[in-house]
């Protein structure tokens, strides 16, 4: 397991980056590069359990991501603790898989700069998802960007 980091420069202040990033309607957008129909069940707030989905065509049931907001700086920094992954629609944290790379975190962090906001992405990754996440990243700041700034 290894870190990666991403950031980007938006014209705007970090409270609207950080509602569009975490808002229900625009993280289905800014998403759509990792995969399209991406979504949450959950809230942001400390402590709470999140699921992140996607639409698995081959099982007809959405696949994901189970998770806990480990840590909630509202408009300064989150965290995101990686504990299990959804396969046809169950949730499984305790597989010898799972286990290979939980925990695994995805840090968000809002930094005010000239006159916008920075916002830096750090995230635990397995060697064979780091190309791919490389890829990705950049794509899904880029919308975000977009999205922030078209407002």
């Amino acid at each position: 397991m290894q870190k990666i980091n991403f950031s980007i420069q938006i014209n705007a202040p970090k409270e609207k980056v950080w509602d569009t990033m975490l808002g229900e309607t625009t993280y289905r957008e800014w998403t759509t590069p990792f995969h399209e129909g991406s979504y949450y069940k959950g809230d942001w707030s400390e402590g709470s359990k999140m699921i992140f989905l996607g639409p698995d065509e081959a099982s007809k049931k959405d696949g994901g991501m189970v998770s806990r907001i480990k840590t909630n700086r509202k408009y300064e920094f989150i965290s995101i603790e990686y504990l299990g992954m959804i396969v046809n629609g169950v949730e499984d944290t305790t597989s010898d898989d799972v286990k290979k790379w939980t925990p695994a975190f995805e840090n968000y962090l809002f930094k005010e700069k000239d006159g916008g906001t920075e916002v830096f992405v750090e995230i635990d990754v397995n060697d064979e998802y780091k190309e791919m996440f490389e890829n990705m990243w950049p794509k899904a700041l880029l919308k975000l960007k977009e999205i922030v700034e078209r407002a």
